[in-house]
């Protein structure tokens, strides 16, 4: 989708000045700094409200999808704070980790490379299409492979850091000082901030803070949280399985990949299948030495029904050998990854034996473990990939549709076998064994499923994939083990068990890989090593356990987010939380490693209670705070007093006891966060480790855990992925600028809600802006004309109306807001609520009462206030409020009167269906064309009933009965017309019942039960005639009347009419035509032609008048005046200053008589009849 261009920028540029007026008076105000109040005071008696966002990182500035997350905590403050709650949401900058570190190398290389300002080479652009090109087929084959991560979306196709500065906007002066890391930290979060503030958002700054041991108070405070994990046996050290870059030297986490991120360690078991004497000629040198291909499988119980191994003739292999003297045949990569993992002599290092190529070794006789086959062969598989596995697959074509496919393939295709020399002994005698039972597909699942999806060779991938998507998962957690030794057991009990022995035979291994690729910011495809390293226990069992309780406290708006939690911390064990390079705060006890960017921000909140008091608003904490404490008086005992209510006063400490009481109150006060956000991502990390690590630091005082998280899907842009490299992104400076901040904060409001990714449209938020500026114009013409607004009882149906509506809107716009729906809220609280006014409006014509339209503004502002603040401050200030909004409350409500809820409804109903009644009235039939238009009507009898006809009453009795007998709920439609069948009195409507019992069902669905009452349980009657007036005007008729279709005359009326449904008849009556001239001068009203109806009255034609000339608002200012002569007067030169001169006014009681032979018009006024001519004069009182 194309953003949306404007022609003018006059209401945004409005907008955004009222924008910068507010945003500075918050400022001078101080808005948002809040501190804990004095205990025993009456601020202490409030509620809080603690919510963050975890803390974005700064290589770079914030787009719209940071934006979105945080503006969730946004619009939830905004909401708390109108409640009466003490609200606190702090916001910090995250800099620990790799990236940065990475990014300023990288800089620097390129300018010792590349000179400065560096020169880089030109690309080829035919090698750059091909390498497109390429990448576009590795995604289509692998989606792993093709996947662009983050980062790539954000940078484009620059493949220099330096361009990707650039890319940001800086120059070549500017960009050189990044080399240093430390600029990034001193670049990137006043940015931030300033965007920040730009958006109006409701954040304490003084407890702003970056990360790393850049800040010393904030590196304390780490180092004490480790050093309680450990003494809390948290942290322990060891040999573990992780995601490695041999590059960087280190492990490779989440926060430190450029592709890959959320991708962990996939483990397989290396099937070691012995190469038989004679060895292929290639292999010969390796005779007496143990040969073995090594397959990796998922699923080491199906090795029972091996036939053969296949390899690709065309990959190149290598030959490596082994610490213990063994020779492997694998691929390369797969050979990297096992000299990571203890397979290898020296780690990290492959000695490689030999080069070969499948077709060297193709036809070569196998040993292989638990086969029933002494001897099984190698074959070929054109579809092996280099980039998964070990480039050797062990074939099972009893249970795997591939291998079956592939090789019924090579049996039934001699010359395909011909060509890769395979002798016809290595292929036919092999069928597939039988070795597992599934239900639904016995015990050859993939030769069932082949035939079942009529496969008929390896070529057809989308069936084969269909294939296994049918019987793999069921086969391992339904199938049942036919083998000797496992007969009857479970699969998914034995495939350890079986795992085991072949291990302990010596016949398998465990071997580690990426479950898909991972690329680290350095460049470098990671792979899975055994590192010496720290890591977080997350899989002891009493930590797990602790952790599922928290769970099971917290609030996670949605079960979806639960179960997502629920399930990382059934498969979540351990998580290295160290690393030697890039930027952070050192392990304690082990400096020489720093603690990972995923490790040092799980407690970070309670850090914000106290920061504003340590580091006084100064990010890097290189000033003094309030209370002039300095970090190295901060010790590990000190962090615990002030945590921890129970910890004795520091032994020794220099810090005077009220300084850390008042810390210590500050953090009391405000624990636990309320509500963290964050976007779905974070939840098998970030999101989980908060959980655990607030159990681990708080484990006897529960009231300290997290008490809710709210997630949300990730932002599209207008449809699609954000990326800067297709030109569809969006930074939050970039967004205000285009749409001002309520403009945007409004888009993303309505964004949406759920774990669902949700979409920015440009051209909406373009109509939001236009909705708010349109919004602040009426509020500011309703204030200027408040006086003539109509005052007094406010009393009418459609008084009434508006405010039991606008109670209503308000209830369920709070509801949405408790909910964090704020989709909902500004559907409920801004969209329908701008309708409840509109109709209101209608329905009184425009005489709407004062103080319900200053009622209506004042809650308006309210209820938007925690979406568009800025605007609504604006209008606070234009009501003659004291005070700011921020310190407003929500508006009280009284008790919503669902029965006149139900009226309203029923008369906006009925009026819609009115119109459409009126529409079709007015447009030819089919077939008709050639007959003239109907005349417009001018008049009309709304029918209504107040039963149901008594087929219909038949009806709606039996299905309430089969609703209440079925459970309340309705049975099958067969069961329903057969309980009609046996109905005597329905024989004659047989071919009506099933229409209206699906318009029945459909009302059920909408309103309930109620829908199959007998009887309305209100008047129709008298809500239709209190608004006959208003209908008759909206529907621009002279006349309704309203009936009961028991006085109709019809039958159809009769028989089809039924309560709640009105039936209106349209009919046209005859008319003379009246030329009605104004003689003020300069009045701006001009001359006009209405039609006279027999037994009008003045009022009617003065209303008359007011349809035809839009300025005149009041029919009761119009006087509607006769010719004393009406023959000659018309004729009269009028008299300037005399506009009333040869006329009379006509009284209101007077009665118009039409006669339609002569086309005149005669008015009987005071017991006579007066002739009028063809000519009548009107005046208006201004």
């Amino acid at each position: 989708m194309v953003s949306v261009e404007r022609k003018s920028t006059a209401k945004l540029t409005e907008i955004r000045e009222i924008e910068k007026q507010m945003q500075e008076r918050w400022a001078r105000e101080k808005a948002f700094e809040i501190d804990a109040p004095e205990p025993g005071s009456s601020e202490s008696k409030k509620d809080t409200y603690f919510v963050t966002f975890p803390y974005p990182y700064m290589n770079g500035r914030l787009h719209l999808g940071h934006t979105f997350t945080i503006s969730k905590c946004e619009f939830a403050v905004g909401y708390q704070k109108l409640k009466g709650k003490r609200c606190l949401f702090p916001f910090a900058f995250h800099c620990t980790g790799m990236p940065i570190k990475a990014c300023a190398d990288k800089l620097k290389r390129e300018m010792e490379d590349f000179g400065y300002p560096p020169r880089f080479p030109e690309v080829d652009e035919d090698e750059e299409n091909k390498d497109k090109k390429q990448e576009k087929e590795l995604k289509i084959e692998d989606k792993s492979k093709g996947k662009k991560s983050k980062l790539a979306a954000k940078t484009g196709s620059s493949k220099y850091q330096w361009q990707i500065m650039m890319s940001l906007g800086l120059v070549d002066e500017e960009i050189k000082k990044f080399a240093d890391p430390m600029h990034w930290l001193y670049f990137f979060p006043p940015l931030a901030m300033k965007d920040l503030c730009s958006m109006g958002l409701k954040v304490d700054w003084r407890r702003s803070f970056i990360t790393t041991d850049v800040n010393p108070f904030y590196d304390s405070f780490v180092s004490w949280s480790f050093l309680r994990l450990k003494a809390r046996d948290k942290v322990k050290f060891g040999k573990r399985y992780t995601i490695f870059s041999p590059k960087d030297g280190q492990p490779c986490m989440d926060h430190d990949r450029s592709t890959g991120e959320g991708v962990g360690p996939q483990e397989y078991t290396i099937i070691k299948m012995k190469l038989m004497a004679p060895y292929p000629a290639k292999l010969k040198p390796l005779e007496g030495k143990s040969v073995y291909l090594v397959a990796a499988t998922l699923r080491p119980e199906t090795m029972f029904g091996q036939t053969n191994c296949w390899i690709h003739p065309d990959l190149t292999y290598v030959a490596t050998e082994m610490a213990n003297g063994e020779i492997f045949v694998c691929t390369r990569r797969a050979a990297r990854n096992m000299s990571y993992q203890g397979f290898t002599k020296n780690d990290g290092k492959v000695d490689v034996v030999m080069e070969l190529k499948g077709m060297d070794f193709m036809g070569a006789a196998l040993h292989a473990p638990l086969t029933s086959f002494k001897v099984i062969y190698t074959l070929p598989m054109l579809t092996i990939k280099e980039d998964k596995g070990t480039g050797v697959v062990t074939s099972v074509p009893s249970d795997a549709p591939d291998d079956y496919a592939a090789l019924r393939d090579l049996k039934k295709k001699q010359p395909f076998r011909e060509k890769y020399g395979i002798k016809d002994e290595m292929v036919l005698p092999f069928e597939p064994v039988p070795i597992i039972d599934i239900p639904g597909f016995g015990n050859l699942s993939a030769v069932t499923v082949c035939d079942e999806l009529k496969i008929q060779s390896q070529n057809d991938k989308d069936k084969l994939t269909e294939a296994k998507e049918k019987v793999y998962l069921k086969g391992f957690y339904e199938g049942v083990m036919l083998v000797e030794g496992f007969k009857g057991q479970k699969v998914q009990d034995v495939k350890k068990s079986i795992q085991k022995i072949m291990v302990e035979k010596n016949e398998a291994a465990i071997y580690m890989e990426p479950e898909k690729q991972v690329i680290s910011r350095s460049g470098d495809e990671c792979v899975v090593a055994l590192c010496d390293q720290w890591y977080l226990d997350y899989g002891e069992e009493g930590w797990k356990k602790q952790a599922a309780e928290c769970l099971s406290y917290m609030n996670t708006y949605s079960d979806e987010v639960r179960h997502g939690l629920s399930a990382t911390l059934s498969w979540l064990h351990e998580h290295a939380c160290s690393r030697s390079y890039g930027l952070g705060t050192k392990l304690p006890w082990d400096p020489q490693y720093l603690i990972e960017s995923l490790s040092d921000s799980t407690i970070y909140n309670a850090y914000y209670t106290v920061a504003h008091l340590l580091q006084g608003g100064i990010i890097d904490g290189s000033g003094n705070g309030p209370l002039n404490i300095r970090p190295e008086q901060m010790t590990p005992e000190v962090w615990d007093y002030i945590f921890f209510k129970t910890a004795p006063m520091p032994k020794n400490c220099q810090i005077p006891k009220a300084a850390l009481d008042k810390l210590r109150g500050e953090f009391e006060y405000w624990y636990p966060v309320n509500v963290r956000v964050s976007g779905k991502d974070l939840i098998p990390n970030h999101i989980t480790y908060y959980i655990y690590n607030h159990c681990a630091i708080w484990p006897d005082d529960k009231s300290k855990w997290p008490a809710g998280f709210r997630a949300n899907g990730h932002l599209l842009l207008n449809s699609e992925k954000m990326s800067k490299q297709t030109g569809n992104f969006l930074t939050l400076y970039d967004a205000i600028a285009k749409f001002s901040a309520d403009g945007m904060r409004l888009a993303l409001a309505d964004a949406g809600d759920t774990l669902e990714d949700a979409n920015f449209v440009e051209a909406m938020a373009d109509a939001g802006l236009l909705r708010l500026y349109t919004f602040l114009e009426w509020v500011k013409e309703m204030l200027s004309t408040a006086d003539k607004m109509r005052t007094g009882p406010m009393d009418s149906f459609n008084d009434k109306a508006f405010i039991n509506e606008m109670n209503s809107a308000i209830l369920l716009t709070e509801q949405n807001y408790e909910n964090m729906l704020f989709k909902e809220v500004v559907k409920s609280g801004f969209f329908e609520y701008q309708s409840i006014r509109d109709r209101y409006r209608e329905c009184t014509m425009g005489d709407m009462h004062r103080d319900l339209v200053l009622r209506f503004i004042e809650t308006q502002a309210l209820l938007l206030c925690p979406i568009c603040p800025h605007l609504c401050e604006y209008i606070w200030g234009l009501l003659g409020k004291e005070g700011s909004i921020m310190q407003a409350q929500w508006p009280a409500v009284e008790a919503v009167d669902e029965m006149l809820l139900k009226q309203a409804q029923y008369l906006y109903d009925s009026t819609r269906e009115f119109r459409l009644r009126l529409k079709a009235y007015m447009t030819l039939g089919k077939g008709k064309k050639a007959s003239p238009p109907p005349s417009k009507p001018t008049h009309g009898t709304i029918w209504i009933a107040k039963t149901y006809p008594p087929w219909q009453n038949t009806v709606l009795t039996t299905l309430n009965q089969l609703y209440k007998a079925h459970g309340n709920q309705f049975p099958e439609n067969k069961e329903i017309a057969a309980a009609f069948g046996n109905k005597p009195e329905l024989k004659k409507y047989m071919k009506k019942v099933m229409p209206f019992v699906q318009l029945v069902k459909e009302g059920v669905a909408q309103k309930g039960v109620e829908a199959m009452n007998l009887t309305l349980d209100f008047d129709e009657k008298a809500v239709l005639e209190a608004n006959l007036t208003y209908l008759v005007s909206t529907l621009e008729l002279e006349g309704l009347e309203v009936k009961f279709s028991t006085e109709a005359s019809e039958n159809k009326i009769k028989e089809e009419n039924c309560p709640g449904k009105p039936f209106l008849v349209y009919y046209s009556q005859p008319s003379v035509a009246m030329n009605l001239v104004n003689p003020q001068p300069c009045s701006g009203h001009f001359q006009m032609t209405i039609p006279i109806l027999d037994n009008d009255t003045t009022s009617k034609i003065a209303l008359r008048v007011t349809k035809m000339d839009r300025l005149i608002k009041d029919a009761k200012k119009v006087k509607i005046m006769r010719y004393e002569d009406p023959n000659l007067g018309p004729r009269q030169i009028p008299v300037m200053d005399q506009p009333m001169k040869n006329k009379i006014v006509v009284p209101d009681n007077a009665v118009y008589r039409i006669n339609l032979e002569t086309q005149t018009v005669s008015v009987q006024e005071n017991g006579k009849t007066v002739d009028v001519g063809s000519q009548m004069a009107y005046m208006v009182d201004e």
